[in-house]
């Protein structure tokens, strides 16, 4: 068996990782401002509609994937068979119900791709689980930083779901991925928002070429448990999102891993589900419920 070839250079400088930064925040930014908005009786279409618009409003030209909306149990993937069941529906938001926002913003070739969650009221099964996310986002950067293959964090991703007693729902998913990279796009030559199954043309033009090319080099752009992913992380940019749930209740991050020849870290710690998920352990540690 052939040796794999070498890892390829890091192929981003500071001035990139500014910009894929800022629309990492202004995408949070535009959730955090849907989210907002929430109340019982507000549907999925309705908060993906108003949060595409959010977007456009900020400045966005394009998007890696439409903005999505899952409510209550569709949060968990429960009952999904088909991609098409990925798509906002007419499910109205309750009381004590979670959601999840995902959108993929696309300006200058920069994509930033999130995770929001949230929940309308309290729900303590939701607090539980935002805490831990915590757990997670702190296991992969250290075991990427371990040159870990990317299976093996998958694996290992799983292991932590399950000994909270949550599912993994990253795994319905197409192709089960928890991550994927995360490159600077070619100039958009068809009009912006124009897509296929909820990606944009850009995009898949994109991963069609990441997908030959890494294949070709031996690796995936595409993070999952397979054996594909029997590789050490290649340096760039990767989307992660672990996704868990625990019965009818769903919840994830979305965010950019920075990867380097010899270093791992998120690219930004000043991100909503950070500081809530310290503040929950803080009040947990506090005997606060």
């Amino acid at each position: 068996m052939s040796p794999r070839p070498p890892l390829p250079a890091f192929p981003f400088d500071e001035h990139d990782l500014d910009r894929f930064r800022e629309l990492q925040q202004l995408a949070y930014r535009c959730a955090q401002s849907v989210a907002d908005w929430l109340e019982p009786g507000v549907t999925e279409r309705q908060a993906a509609g108003r949060l595409r618009r959010e977007l456009v409003a900020a400045g966005v030209e394009d998007f890696f994937h439409v903005p999505f909306a899952w409510f209550g149990d569709r949060t968990a993937f429960r009952h999904f068979r088909t991609p098409l069941q990925f798509f906002a529906t007419g499910r109205k938001l309750r009381e004590g119900m979670s959601y999840v926002l995902d959108c993929a913003p696309v300006v200058d070739g920069y994509t930033a791709d999130i995770g929001y969650g949230g929940v309308v009221g309290h729900n303590p099964i939701w607090d539980r689980i935002a805490a831990d996310l915590l757990d997670y986002r702190e296991l992969i950067v250290q075991l990427v930083r371990e040159r870990r293959t990317l299976n093996e964090v998958y694996a290992a991703v799983d292991a932590k779901i399950a000994e909270h007693g949550y599912d993994n729902r990253h795994q319905v998913y197409p192709g089960r991925v928890i991550g994927h990279q995360v490159t600077r796009m070619p100039p958009q030559r068809l009009p912006a928002g124009v897509n296929l199954f909820g990606f944009g043309v850009r995009t898949l033009q994109t991963l069609g070429r990441e997908l030959i090319h890494e294949r070709m080099a031996g690796r995936s752009p595409l993070w999952a448990d397979g054996r594909a992913s029997r590789h050490a992380p290649t340096p760039g940019l990767w989307a992660v999102e672990p996704h868990v749930g625990f019965r009818d209740v769903g919840l994830k991050f979305e965010e950019l891993l920075v990867v380097t020849e010899d270093d791992a870290y998120w690219l930004d710690d000043d991100l909503p589900h950070v500081h809530r998920g310290l503040a929950l352990r803080d009040r947990t540690k506090a005997g606060v419920r």
